[in-house]
């Protein structure tokens, strides 16, 4: 299993697409919670009241196991579908898609439809900036202050990120490092409590 993931950076990705005077406008967020995904969408629900459709997809977790494609009262699968299918085939997850339709007074029909939302979705992420992020596990370990140097000798060799630190007659770190590197580092911490 790969510890690495493709998700988009916090700036809105802008897309737009237009098919027999509708309006199709996509926005794409970074996101890491439900909640987030269902403030956002509400914030659009608000900004558009007047827009007929606020269709969306999302797909959280590194493992992208955690999806939903919303078709928002157009015609079953020819909005959520087609957005998840642009998330999916770009292999992104985090990341929530929101396509607003204003009608333009004339039926797609459900090919148009799925044309438009994937369009609109994939224009949306063609101007979002995608980055590889790793998974992260966190380790905690307590030890006395004389072991100080042992502790950061493995910190300097394997270089985790460094979440907290406290120094007392019980030192604590908190300590961040990549899922497949997580076994190792904690194993060599382990050793120097029996040093």
């Amino acid at each position: 299993m790969s510890d690495l993931y493709k998700t988009i950076t916090n700036d809105i990705g802008e897309g737009y697409y237009t098919e027999k005077r509708s309006k199709f406008l996509a926005f794409a967020h970074h996101v890491e919670t439900i909640d987030e995904v269902k403030d956002i969408v509400a914030q659009y629900r608000k900004k558009y009241y007047d827009a007929r459709h606020v269709c969306y997809a999302y797909m959280l977790g590194h493992e992208r196991l955690d999806f939903r494609a919303n078709d928002d009262g157009e015609p079953s699968s020819t909005a959520g579908k087609p957005i998840l299918g642009q998330i999916n085939s770009n292999e992104l997850t985090n990341i929530l898609i929101v396509v607003v339709r204003y009608y333009g007074g004339v039926n797609l029909g459900t090919g148009g439809l799925i044309v438009a939302y994937k369009t609109a979705a994939a224009d949306a992420i063609a101007h979002s900036l995608v980055e590889e992020r790793q998974v992260e596990e966190t380790i905690k370990y307590s030890f006395s202050y004389p072991m100080m140097n042992d502790v950061m000798r493995v910190v300097k060799e394997m270089n985790p990120r460094i979440v907290s630190q406290t120094f007392d007659n019980t030192c604590q770190i908190t300590l961040s490092i990549r899922k497949s590197l997580a076994e190792q580092l904690r194993s060599r911490l382990q050793k120097l409590s029996f040093e």
